[in-house]
């Protein structure tokens, strides 16, 4: 293990960090997977399973101007730790619906728009909070420590919940009201910033000072827009309960590890990445790894064998990983702490379309043509893509370093 490494372990600040990070994306990974298989059993509509994720997407069109002001405006750990107890409300909300068998098609939606709003939050004052945590040298360890732990959870957390869900969906709701209890008082624990980077109110101008200062660094809008488009076309997480149910002929514990695959190439990805971070060539390295993700779509879509779609899984979490750590750092170490906050809440606006509103686009593909070709149809977009942003954003595609 490197010096480096060992340092950023021995940060307990981080340490704080990284367990609510996993508390947290352990949680939201146990809802997903009990939300969507609770939907499929109500309504057995692929639809539905995509307009859940147009339901949790549309509070980051509806706030996204306002989450980065609030995390560059007022301390990021209040904001994050009331996002958390925020995600655990809805948690209790299902658990009581569980509890009473009065869990509807209608009710999950409304939740879903109300988790959707606090995760719509919580990201980018996450990510922005993050910098102000560890010293810069060790920042790009920092971002693939902290993606582990989001990696870690979604290995573990899925599965889980598809285990847990076998008793009923009760006994999967109520450990993630607990989760989110956790995270909360994990990131309270974290020192406090002295003073707010932005003063004053919000602003027209302000809000959308994340929005100009993208636009005028054409590599970050390059990146951010690739992963927008790869992901909006290329993933098929909605279309998993169909894949468990009805293709791969499994159960809910199937569809846990189905989730939970992905997770694990991205964990072990990410472990390699906190250890032997990526300093060249690595515009490259991020298209590659995209055009590794279109691929596993490709044949995750074409299998129709359990354990040859968990190793797909596993090869396209590993080229996700590669391709998001290379983003955030990048993103984070070009902009100034006084604009990470607004910088991430756009960020987090285009991840919430490539992954929310995928899911609907999943959905809705899947309704037209059928499941197998709108998985395969995203993963030749996702190609496309690839190719089209090599050509458009060439200094991106040449990059060297992060910084």
């Amino acid at each position: 293990m490197s010096a480096d490494a060992t340092s950023l372990l021995r940060h307990r600040p981080f340490l704080a960090f990284w367990l609510a990070r996993v508390c947290t994306a352990s949680g939201f990974q146990m809802l997903t997977v009990a939300i969507g298989w609770h939907m499929y059993e109500l309504t057995h509509n692929v639809l539905d399973l995509g307009l859940v994720g147009l339901v949790e997407f549309i509070p980051r069109v509806l706030f996204m101007l306002h989450t980065g002001h609030v995390a560059d405006r007022y301390d990021r750990r209040k904001v994050a730790a009331i996002c958390q107890a925020g995600q655990g409300l809805v948690a209790l909300a299902l658990v009581l619906g569980a509890s009473t068998g009065s869990v509807s098609r209608e009710m999950i939606f409304v939740l879903a728009f109300l988790l959707g709003s606090a995760r719509a939050f919580e990201m980018p004052t996450t990510q922005a909070l993050l910098p102000n945590i560890v010293p810069p040298g060790l920042f790009p360890r920092a971002v693939a420590a902290s993606a582990s732990a989001m990696q870690a959870a979604t290995i573990a957390a899925p599965a889980l919940g598809g285990l847990l869900y076998a008793f009923g969906a009760f006994w999967v709701y109520a450990p993630t009201a607990l989760l989110y209890l956790m995270a909360c008082t994990l990131v309270l624990s974290l020192p406090s910033r002295q003073q707010p980077a932005t003063q004053g109110k919000a602003t027209l101008e302000s809000l959308l000072a994340g929005i100009r200062f993208i636009r005028s660094r054409p590599d970050i809008f390059g990146a951010i827009s690739l992963d927008l488009f790869a992901v909006l076309l290329g993933g098929a997480t909605a279309l998993l309960p169909v894949f468990a149910k009805d293709i791969l002929l499994t159960g809910p514990w199937g569809l846990g590890l189905l989730r939970s695959a992905p997770a694990l190439g991205a964990l072990l990805m990410s472990f390699w990445l906190a250890h032997v971070p990526i300093e060249r060539n690595v515009g490259r390295i991020m298209f590659l790894a995209v055009g590794i993700f279109g691929v596993a779509t490709i044949a995750f879509g074409l299998s129709t064998s359990f354990w040859l779609s968990l190793a797909v899984l596993v090869v396209l979490g590993a080229a996700d990983m590669i391709s998001m750590v290379i983003r955030g750092a990048f993103v984070q170490l070009e902009t100034p702490d006084e604009m990470r906050g607004r910088v991430s809440a756009v960020n987090g606006l285009f991840i919430g379309a490539s992954n929310q509103l995928g899911e609907f686009e999943s959905g809705l593909t899947a309704h037209w043509f059928g499941t197998v070709p709108a998985v395969v149809l995203g993963g030749v977009g996702t190609l496309l893509v690839t190719g089209a942003w090599i050509k458009l954003f060439p200094t991106l595609a040449k990059r060297d370093k992060l910084h």
